[in-house]
This record gives structure tokens, sequence and C-alpha cells, in this order.
């Protein structure tokens, strides 16, 4: 499976769409560019690879600026200042450090047999109800619930509560600002509940090992609560996107799934070519310069946002040889899906782990895999800052 199409890449938001051409490509030679957020701040763009990296890791260009009062905002649901998302240098290295262990590729390894049983049973479900289901909501959705749920200790019975609030970190323009202060009132009351019930009953999960944490000083009461949700969060509707895109890309092109399916030495690069090419997060949060900085073609001023476009890094001609279409013999650059430098996803490798398995599990399930007909088989979210599908319909 070599140089195949990565299928439409979907709804973006505006001012990311308009540096996209209406067929999906990404055009050569941009690197910075200037925009106005949805807040109706200026920023700068970056569409550059090596710009990108050199922003994701230059300590002048800062994520705590990002969240202060005067700082120029991508829009109203970004993290709060305590979050380990917005510090830098050594407050940020303290707050990973309490929850890295439980992200190692190792310890993601070791969740493979939970996991693979988890998509079995929903696989199972899928063969028992079909010959057709909507992908989303039968295995994109409850899968990285239901693992997120084992990871901190969150009751099962509790796991769709909050499936209607994850959305709130990401949301650019799907709800009022009336309706996000709701629901994180709410996130925020249903986390110091079950902080408490974790407290009285402990139990071998992360959010007690952060409980500890808390206890020996290492981490504030806010802190606890605000990395908790966090967590919950960000794990959850970034692999729901990456799950149903991936299978998506792979679909729209039958004759890739075919290839899947009779060269399954493929299966691990041709993860990283669906990361690369389509991935759930296209924009990075932002960060402000705390001193003029040379970048590209522009100055970035002090005080000034910067945003990477990852989706653009990731495309970038200058760097990958192939940069718009999947080859599974791979790329010398690794793509920027996870960001880079310091403030890199930590849930990359169960997040990949999750890619994989479900990809591997399909292929052997239901080897006729197919997008459903009609144009009610793909229904695209829309209004958020990750990208992702409502709605899969699949046939075999």
């Amino acid at each position: 499976m070599k140089h195949r199409s990565a299928g439409p890449l979907g709804p973006l938001p505006a001012f990311l769409g308009q540096y996209v051409a209406a067929e999906g490509h990404v055009p050569d030679g941009i690197d910075v560019v200037p925009f106005f957020t949805p807040a109706g701040d200026k920023m700068w763009l970056v569409c550059d690879y090596a710009l990108a990296r050199r922003v994701l890791t230059d300590k002048r260009f800062s994520r705590a600026e990002a969240v202060t009062a005067h700082a120029p905002k991508l829009n109203d649901a970004q993290p709060v200042p305590n979050s380990m998302m917005s510090m830098d240098g050594a407050e940020h290295s303290r707050l990973r450090r309490v929850v890295t262990k439980a992200f190692t590729t190792g310890r993601a390894t070791a969740m493979a047999p939970a996991i693979e049983r988890l998509a079995d049973r929903h696989l199972d479900a899928m063969a028992a109800s079909g010959p057709g289901t909507d992908l989303i909501e039968g295995l994109a959705a409850p899968l990285p619930l239901a693992v997120l749920c084992s990871l901190l200790g969150v009751p099962p019975e509790d796991g769709t509560r909050f499936r209607d609030w994850v959305e709130v970190l990401f949301d650019i323009s799907a709800s009022t600002p009336q309706e996000k202060a709701r629901r994180r009132l709410e996130l925020i009351d249903y986390m110091a509940d079950l902080i408490d019930t974790k407290r009285r009953r402990p139990e071998d999960d992360l959010l007690t090992s952060m409980i500890g944490a808390h206890e020996q000083g290492e981490l504030s009461m806010g802190e606890l609560l605000t990395m908790g949700l966090t967590l919950l969060m960000a794990g959850y509707e970034t692999v729901v996107g990456q799950l149903g895109l991936s299978v998506h890309a792979l679909l729209s092109d039958p004759a890739g799934y075919a290839d899947l399916r009779d060269r399954p030495e493929e299966l691990a690069p041709t993860v990283e070519e669906l990361l690369r090419l389509t991935p759930s997060t296209p924009i990075s949060f932002p960060r402000v310069a705390v001193e003029p900085v040379p970048l590209g073609s522009v100055t970035v001023q002090a005080g000034e946002g910067v945003i990477v476009s990852l989706l653009h890094g990731n495309r970038d001609g200058r760097t990958f040889t192939e940069p718009e279409g999947l080859d599974p013999q791979g790329h010398d650059a690794a793509h920027l899906t996870f960001g880079h430098g310091v403030h890199r996803c930590l849930g990359a490798p169960l997040a990949r782990l999750q890619v994989r398995i479900v990809l591997e599990r399909l292929v052997g399930r239901f080897p006729t895999l197919r997008l459903a007909s009609g144009p009610e088989a793909v229904v695209w979210k829309d209004g958020l800052g990750t990208r992702g599908l409502s709605r899969l319909l699949v046939e075999w």
C-alpha cells in the first residue's frame, strides 16, 4: 500500500481552513501567516514543519503567558492557568512527573490485552447486529471511554455521564459561553466527588496515585482537580476522533484497506501515516512570545500569540517526500500529531495503541468492511478545536 489517498479532511476551524485548498491539499510555500481568532484577536499561524518544531521547543514562546488575562485568545475554552498544559519550565515538569509513569510505552503495552478484549467485545456486538453499523457509536466512542475509566479509576457506570461534557476543552463555536460554563461546573463537581470517594476508598488506579501525590505535597488540591479533568477530557475526545478519522481514511480507499488486510506487517507504519495525515488535533495550543523572535518571513513581537498548524506541518512538502499520500514505507521525519518538545502529548503511546488494535481487529474480523452509501453515512463534527466524526456508517 503506497502513496494512497487519506480521504477528505472534513471541516476545519475557519482560520485554518482558509489555508487549505478546497480539495483538501495544503499549499506549498506557506511558513507563517497572520489570522484573526474566533475571539477577534490577531495571532500568527505557523504552517512550516521546521518552524513548528522551533515554536514548540523555544522557551521564548510561552504557554503560561498565553493563559494570562491580557494575552490574545483563540477562544474562551482554553486550559486554566493551573493546568499542566498551561505551564512552563519547572512548574510544568513538576506536574508532568506525577503522571508520567502511567503513560509510558511499557505501561501502554501492558494494557494491550485488556484493550484487545474491549475491542473484541464491541466487534462481537457489531457482528451480531450487522451487516451494518455506526462505527463511532459502536466502537470509536465507547472503547477509549472504557480505557480511560480503567486507567483513571472512573466507575464504569459513571462513564457515560461525561460524554456530553468532554468537548468543553476543545469547543470553539459549538455552544454558547453560558452552556460551556455550566458544563465546566458539572465536570468540576463530578471530579471533586470522585476524588472524595477515592480518598475514602483508594484503589489501584491513576486517580488514587494522584491523590497520594497531593497528600505528600506534590500537588495542590486545585492542581489535582484540574489534572483529573484534563486527563479525562483530553484523553477521550482526541482518541475518539483519531479512531474515526483513521478508519474513515482507510475506507475512503478500498484498495488500501485490502492491502492492509493482506500485508499485516505494514500495520504499524500505516498507523503512523494515518496519524500524520489525518490528526484529530489539527492545531497546537497558543503560545505567546516573551520577546521579539524572528520566525521565517516575519518577526513575532513580544506579547503576540502563535499557533502551530500541526496539520500543515505534517503535510509539509519541504519535509515529507509524499506529503499528502499514505505511504507505509514511512518518512525520515517524525509527525507532529502528538506535538513536540516538553509539552508532547503524554497519552501518545496509549492513543497509538488503541488505533493499532482497532485497525488490526477490524481487518481481521471484517475483511469486506466498506463505507455505507449515501450522504448520511459520514457526518463530521464541527465547531470544535479537534477533528472527528459524529457518524461513520459502515457495511460488510
